[in-house]
């Protein structure tokens, strides 16, 4: 089993909040990813700052993108592991937003992630979510 893994089920059941990074009173996809790390790892690589729900977009900068490869270790998106950072395209043309993390392999694949209106969720990662998996990386844990 994989500690992130654990680390992010212990979310599930947070409110989705905007720019929000608490365990149980509220968090955004970038919020959990925030926490994960938090509790993995220890404190957070660089402070977040103020963003918008469009963010990036107005300017179609892959903010997100950048600051996974400078933080995280990307990993082959056809390599699925336990745990890996999932970064989404959420529609065609857009920058990539959303972030989840990889909680089952196989048949029965599932992703952990905050969703507007869920808050943090475990959904099957069926052909609806991977056909907008953009980039995949790991955690830069002790294991490493």
């Amino acid at each position: 089993m994989s500690r992130v893994v654990d680390v992010a089920r212990g979310w599930i059941g947070t409110p989705y909040v905007h720019q929000a990074s608490v365990k149980g009173a509220g968090c955004d996809c970038l919020g959990l990813l925030r926490g994960v790390w938090r509790e993995v790892i220890g404190p957070e690589p660089e402070p977040v700052p103020a963003y918008s729900r469009d963010w990036s977009e107005p300017q179609g900068d892959e903010r997100l993108w950048r600051a996974g490869l400078e933080h995280l270790r990307p990993r082959p998106l056809d390599r699925a592991a336990l745990g890996d950072v999932l970064l989404f395209r959420m529609r065609d043309g857009a920058v990539a937003k959303h972030v989840g993390i990889q909680a089952r392999i196989g048949p029965a694949a599932s992703v952990i992630h905050a969703y507007s209106g869920h808050g943090v969720i475990e959904s099957p990662l069926g052909r609806s979510w991977t056909r907008r998996i953009v980039a995949r990386f790991a955690l830069p844990t002790e294991n490493d």
